[in-house]
């Protein structure tokens, strides 16, 4: 199946997701992320604002604010190009893409992120994923060191063929459920 039809299939499936199951979904993330030694040892965790339709990541920002961790999100800019600004929840644009952003420039430095919590729509055996299209984590995950990890809902397990582009998630922790 093509990226393009899986994005579809996934996106649609996520839609049909009820405000509970994704807020099970959502503290279950921060708990798994939270109980990483990688997380328990940073100073500086990086993570995406979350679009209605997907686990809501404000839960690990509130626990990560509570364990003293930096907190750091994704700002876009033309061309792929993706930095990490400091997150301020009073200092966000939504942007283009209708996902909100810092309004900030005050990019990090990639070697003073110490985890970066990886949003995807698929992922496969390998650890690569499937985003929305932009290329911009595949990008920025070329040249960053650190820990990456990515909490996706147990169906968007897909097998793919990954491209040469494409950067693996290094570990991918699946929300299991019994449905």
């Amino acid at each position: 199946m093509e990226k393009e039809a899986i994005r579809k299939e996934i996106i649609a499936r996520l839609k049909t997701l009820s405000k509970q199951e994704i807020k099970r979904w959502s503290e279950w993330s921060c708990q798994a992320i939270c109980s990483l030694s990688a997380y328990q040892e940073a100073d500086t965790i990086a993570t995406f604002l979350s679009m209605p339709h997907e686990m809501d990541t404000s839960f690990l920002i509130r626990q990560a604010q509570l364990d003293g961790k930096k907190i750091v999100v994704p700002k876009t800019y033309g061309k792929g190009r993706m930095v990490f600004v400091p997150y301020d929840e009073n200092d966000l644009v939504l942007s283009s893409f209708g996902v909100w952003e810092p309004r900030s420039d005050a990019a990090l430095d990639p070697s003073e992120i110490d985890v970066i919590h990886v949003p995807g729509l698929a992922w496969n055996q390998a650890g690569h994923r499937i985003g929305y299209g932009g290329g911009f984590y595949d990008r920025y995950l070329a040249q960053f060191q650190g820990m990456t990890v990515s909490t996706p809902h147990d169906f968007q397990r897909y097998e793919f063929r990954e491209e040469e582009f494409d950067q693996a998630v290094r570990k991918v922790l699946y929300y299991e459920t019994n449905d």
